[in-house]
């Protein structure tokens, strides 16, 4: 059977090649073991120290419980140099860089002031990891099905990237109320200093729309932010592993799979960082100012304007991103879930290709 539209879809992915090419993909047959269960992804066995199956209900909801504790601790505790950083956004005639930006805070607000937006960063960004974790492992397997064992290798950065645009699709509907709060909070002096304030004063002015008004572009910002994320951090543990670390992962201890897992967080949050700062920046303005469009604030800010802010953002992301993922490994690791070995070439493309005798 000739390659599906999907596959063909996969293979038109600017961002991956594969290493070979082949003129046709058969698809691969589903054999049973001895056991009689089925090898299929979703419903692997419970294997001896696990304490669920790969790809069941209480794999997906407790990787959903792992994104709610890393992003929403993360996002709070980083809620000063994202205060600083949204100001310097909006105006950057007066925060003009990170140290005048906490000065004039401490100045005007004095050490409280600092930590301004945290309710609803931490209500907001709990529900984005909800969905981005736990659509996200949901998604690789459904896409990993569709496409077979042998495409899912030969295809898998484009799988990271489908599977990880599609839940943060979901995930910016559940973040963009409480991140039109927060940067109203942090951004308008004396409009609120709450989030119990915020949200009435905002749905009693502009109604509902207020509060979803940045969802398009949250999707510009957040959709290639995560999609960088999770296949830029998928690629380099591949890539560490196979390079740097010099033994497997089975043989690794938990905590050595934890800093490879930190190293490589850390390395995809610059490139996060930089690929979704200038929607971030219109982001910014676009919830401070009412009755703007995405289109009028870009034209604003222009093409100098949107990239303000940008090292306070790639140290805060990085950061963010490196520890998000060592928080949501180290739930992994708690729980026992099961951790899937590196993608290896399956022995079926490897006849195919001849590499086996």
């Amino acid at each position: 059977m000739y390659p599906t539209t999907l596959t063909q879809l996969s293979r038109a992915n600017p961002f991956n090649a594969p290493l070979f090419s082949l003129q046709e993909i058969e698809e691969p047959k589903q054999s049973l073991p001895a056991n009689g269960q089925s090898r299929n992804l979703a419903a692997a066995a419970i294997a001896e120290g696990d304490s669920c199956e790969f790809g069941s209900r209480k794999y997906l909801l407790l990787c959903g419980f792992g994104g709610i504790i890393s992003c929403g601790t993360t996002h709070a505790a980083l809620v000063p140099l994202d205060l600083v950083k949204c100001r310097m956004q909006v105006d950057p005639d007066k925060y003009k860089s990170i140290g005048k930006g906490f000065s004039l805070t401490l100045k005007e607000d004095g050490a409280r002031g600092l930590a301004k937006g945290w309710a609803p960063t931490f209500i907001g960004y709990s529900m984005q990891g909800l969905c981005k974790f736990g659509f996200y492992e949901m998604f690789k397997i459904f896409y990993s099905d569709m496409l077979g064992e042998e495409n899912t290798y030969l295809w898998r950065t484009s799988l990271y990237l489908a599977a990880s645009a599609s839940a943060e699709f979901f995930a910016d509907i559940a973040l963009a109320p409480m991140e039109a709060c927060k940067v109203r909070i942090q951004t308008c002096p004396g409009y609120a200093n709450n989030l119990r304030q915020c949200a009435p004063k905002m749905f009693a002015e502009e109604g509902v729309w207020a509060f979803y008004k940045g969802v398009v572009p949250l999707w510009m910002r957040q959709i290639p932010y995560t999609m960088m994320k999770f296949a830029c951090f998928e690629r380099t543990v591949e890539l560490l592993y196979k390079h740097v670390v010099p033994k497997p992962r089975a043989d690794c201890t938990k905590a050595e799979q934890l800093i490879v897992t930190f190293t490589a967080g850390y390395i995809a949050g610059v490139f996060c960082a930089i690929v979704s700062h200038p929607a971030d920046s219109v982001v910014s303005v676009l919830n401070k100012e009412s009755g703007s469009t995405a289109v009028q604030v870009l034209k604003k800010l222009g093409p100098k304007g949107v990239w303000k802010g940008l090292v306070a953002r790639i140290i805060m992301i990085g950061t963010l991103t490196a520890l998000q993922w060592f928080i949501y490994d180290s739930v992994k690791v708690y729980f026992r879930l099961p951790r899937p070995p590196p993608p290896e070439m399956p022995e079926s493309l490897k006849k195919k290709l001849g590499l086996t005798e």
